[in-house]
């Protein structure tokens, strides 16, 4: 019994002095720090966003998620540029909606004859 706590304390020493190497408690300098992982491919600054570039888009994993900035800027330019795009719409609509109404104008003040009614004029 006596040899066997023996064994049991020198495997806990040998274990605790493993450890206490890897963990850095040598003479050796401390690991460093690891950069954090920045966003490798983001939206394009030169171009307006498309589908594939939202559907390419991977943002680096934190350790509690996605870093936040990276998250931020990317919903931050797309939602800017939802906004240009629905403005240009309404514009376009409501240009849309303007020749709509002149082409109506137009038909009301002079209406179309009959096309046999042309024809028998012709003759």
């Amino acid at each position: 019994m006596v040899m066997f706590l023996f064994l049991v304390v020198a495997l806990a020493v040998v274990v605790a002095a493993v450890t206490l190497a890897v963990v850095g408690g040598g003479e050796s300098a401390p690991l460093p720090e690891a950069a954090p992982e920045r966003l490798h491919d983001p939206l394009p600054p030169d171009r307006p966003v498309d589908r594939a570039d939202v559907e390419s888009l991977r943002f680096p994993v934190a350790p509690r998620g996605y870093r936040m900035a990276d998250v931020d800027d990317a919903l931050g330019r797309l939602a800017a540029e939802l906004a240009e795009r629905d403005a240009r719409i309404a514009g376009l609509e409501s240009a849309l909606a303007g020749a709509q109404a002149a082409v109506r104008e137009q038909r009301a003040e002079h209406p179309r004859t009959e096309p046999d009614e042309d024809r028998e004029e012709q003759r």
